[in-house]
């Protein structure tokens, strides 16, 4: 599962074992890339939060951007765990794994609407070479229709997937078939 140890929910105790059962209240199950962090609860504790904060509440983004803000980003890291997990989540809402396979292998192969195409420039921008994000790149989501709000979701989710990119890659999370479905969208 990981190149570091890791402790499973049927050995978890005090903290962790708390930790874990606020995960599967809130997620339906624990992922591994929540579980890499079980040898320091706090940090899985603040990881939760944020991701919860950022996907889940209300920021003018529908959840189905969320998500595919998190394909994209995993996408251009070549983050196979997220890329799982997350063709899975934006699946739920698009409904369609054929349209979901041909946008990973060329994002231009398919019909998004013009609100993803400027969701998608920003944030491969963002991931690929974000020392030239310019003032420019944010009047182009403004221009566009974003909202301030929407623009900083947008930042942070960008942000934030490729930080958990980078812990799933730098650690070696694996997933399976079993472990990446079954969350609650």
């Amino acid at each position: 599962m990981s190149w570091i140890r890791v402790i499973d929910e049927d050995e978890a105790t005090g903290k962790l074992k708390e930790i874990y059962t606020e995960i599967i209240k809130k997620r339906g199950k624990i992922s591994n890339v929540m579980k890499i962090h079980s040898l320091n609860p706090d940090s899985m504790k603040k990881h939760l939060d944020l991701y919860i904060t950022l996907l889940f509440s209300s920021s003018g983004l529908s959840r189905e951007e969320c998500e595919f803000i998190s394909l994209v980003v995993s996408s251009a890291n070549n983050c196979e765990y997220c890329i799982n997990h997350h063709t899975k989540a934006l699946n739920h809402y698009w409904k369609d794994n054929e349209k979901i396979q041909k946008f990973l292998q060329d994002f231009e192969s398919v019909d998004i609407s013009i609100r993803e195409c400027k969701i998608l420039d920003y944030v491969l921008k963002l991931t690929k070479t974000p020392y030239k994000i310019k003032k420019s790149d944010i009047d182009v989501l403004r221009l566009s229709g974003f909202s301030d709000e929407e623009i900083l979701s947008i930042n942070l989710i960008a942000c934030y997937f490729n930080f958990v990119n980078r812990i799933a890659l730098g650690r070696g999370v694996e997933f399976s078939s079993d472990e990446a479905s079954g969350y609650k969208y």
